[in-house]
């Protein structure tokens, strides 16, 4: 497995995040050496959604006010149904998640997460995968839309559900690595 030791991976969230697709990648990429940081606009805890009810409530790291894209390699967006309709309706969060994308830096995004790279109005030609529910709503930002595990399109990985994690998971810290090996 490839170190990401020295590196930092910023996950952007809110409440009702989906539990799984936030631990998971969390647990992958520490696993690899990364130092994550869960961020959020509000500080304190921010509780999950897990299935069918609510879940954990996790701590947040760093306050989306107080952090800046350049202290981070990467950048990954956990699904959920809330979470992403709550932090596109924040101009900071899409300006946070714009960013990674204006620089070439990896960005990952599960389940419906994807609603976050449709707010920013860069994702146009891309490739990509999601929930199925937003396969619509990304063909009208532009996409190619297609129906995998994982997809990734020059440093963003996206996939479909929890189910897909394992594979995510693999692919996010194979990009991060890639990346932050070509300086």
């Amino acid at each position: 497995m490839a170190s990401l030791s020295n590196h930092k991976v910023a996950i952007l969230t809110e409440e009702g995040f989906e539990q799984v697709e936030l631990t998971s990648p969390k647990a992958a990429l520490e696993q690899a050496g990364a130092q994550v940081d869960v961020i959020s606009p509000k500080s304190g805890k921010i509780k999950a959604w897990d299935n069918t009810n609510w879940g954990i409530e996790i701590n947040v790291d760093k306050v989306l006010s107080d952090v800046s894209p350049d202290d981070y390699d990467a950048l990954v967006l956990p699904g959920g149904v809330l979470n992403p309709d709550k932090l596109r309706q924040n101009k900071e969060a899409v300006a946070f998640v714009s960013a990674f994308l204006d620089e070439g830096k990896p960005v990952a995004a599960i389940c419906h997460g994807p609603q976050m790279l449709i707010e920013t109005g860069l994702i146009g030609g891309r490739t990509l995968t999601s929930y199925p529910s937003l396969q619509t709503d990304l063909k009208n930002a532009g996409t190619h839309w297609i129906d995998q595990e994982v997809v990734v399109d020059n440093g963003l990985v996206t996939s479909r559900t929890p189910a897909d994690l394992d594979a995510f998971n693999k692919k996010v810290i194979e990009e991060i690595s890639e990346w932050v090996h070509q300086d």
